[in-house]
C-alpha cells in the first residue's frame, strides 16, 4: 500500500468513516473507495454488500480479480438511562461486539458499582455527546423516561444520522415526545426514524426482556440497512 493511500484510509479512520482498499490481484494496483462514491464505481453493486455486511470479500470484474478489504467503524450502542434494563442491556450488548458508552447526569443511578466494566458518563448530554461524535456506526437508545435527559440525546443522535434510533415509553408518552422534538425544529421524516415503544414487540415485560427487545432490533437495523444508510461523510 503507497503512503498517499495509506494516509487517507488512516484519514477516514480517525473520523469513524467506512471505507474499502480495493485491490487488483492481477496488477497489484489498490485504491481507496468511501461510500458516497461507490454509486459511480464500476463495482458498485458488490461494494454495496461489502459496505452492507461489513465483510471483505474476493470479487471479479470482467476478467479481473479483486479483492475489497473493508474497513469499517466498531459499531457502539449509546444509552441515556443508567436504569434497570440498562444494567442487562450493557452487557448483553457488548456481548455482540457492540461498544457501549452509558450518559446519565444522576450521579445515584450512574456509578461503576452498578455498570462495572461499562464507559459510564455521568454528565448531561449536551456535555457528553460532543466528544463521543455520535456517527452511522452507532446506535442511540433513549431510556430515562426523563424529557430533559432524552429529548437533547434523541435530536443529537437523529442529526448525527444514527443508524438506529429508540426510545422507551408508551405510544402516549411518544406523542408527546414528537410534539417536543418537532417544537426543536426536527422535521416529520427525521422523527419517524425513532423505533418507539423502544424494541422488537415479543411481549417484553421484565427489564431483562426489554432488553432483549432492544438489542434484537439493533442487531436487525445494524446488518439489514441499506448501504446506502452507512454513507458518514
Amino acid at each position: 500500500m503507497d503512503l498517499a493511500l495509506l494516509e487517507a484510509l488512516n484519514t477516514e479512520r480517525a473520523a469513524r468513516r467506512a471505507a474499502i482498499v480495493v485491490t487488483e490481484l492481477g496488477s497489484g494496483r489498490q485504491r481507496l473507495v468511501t461510500p458516497a462514491q461507490v454509486p459511480a464505481d464500476p463495482l458498485a453493486g458488490q461494494l454495496a454488500e461489502a459496505l452492507r455486511t461489513g465483510r471483505s470479500a474476493m470479487v471479479e470484474h470482467g476478467n479481473e480479480r479483486m479483492f475489497l478489504s473493508v474497513q469499517v467503524p466498531a459499531p457502539r450502542l449509546v444509552i441515556t438511562g443508567a436504569v434497570h434494563i440498562s444494567q442487562a442491556l450493557a452487557p448483553m450488548a457488548a456481548m455482540t461486539g457492540l461498544d457501549v458508552v452509558i450518559v446519565d447526569p444522576r450521579s445515584a443511578f450512574a456509578t461503576p458499582e452498578r455498570f462495572p466494566a461499562v464507559d459510564l458518563r455521568a454528565q448531561w448530554p449536551d456535555e457528553a455527546l460532543p466528544s463521543l461524535a455520535l456517527d452511522a456506526f452507532t446506535a442511540f437508545a433513549a431510556l430515562t423516561h426523563d424529557p430533559k435527559i432524552d429529548d437533547p440525546a434523541l435530536e443529537e443522535a437523529l442529526r448525527r444520522g444514527c443508524f438506529y434510533v429508540g426510545a422507551l415509553g408508551s405510544r402516549k408518552t411518544h406523542a408527546a415526545r414528537l410534539e417536543r422534538l418537532a417544537g426543536r425544529g426536527l422535521g416529520t421524516e427525521m422523527l419517524a426514524r425513532i423505533h418507539a415503544p423502544i424494541g422488537l414487540d415479543i411481549g417484553a415485560a421484565t427489564p431483562a426482556e426489554i432488553a432483549v427487545a432492544i438489542l434484537a432490533q439493533v442487531v436487525g437495523t445494524l446488518r439489514q440497512r441499506p448501504a446506502a444508510r452507512e454513507r458518514a461523510a
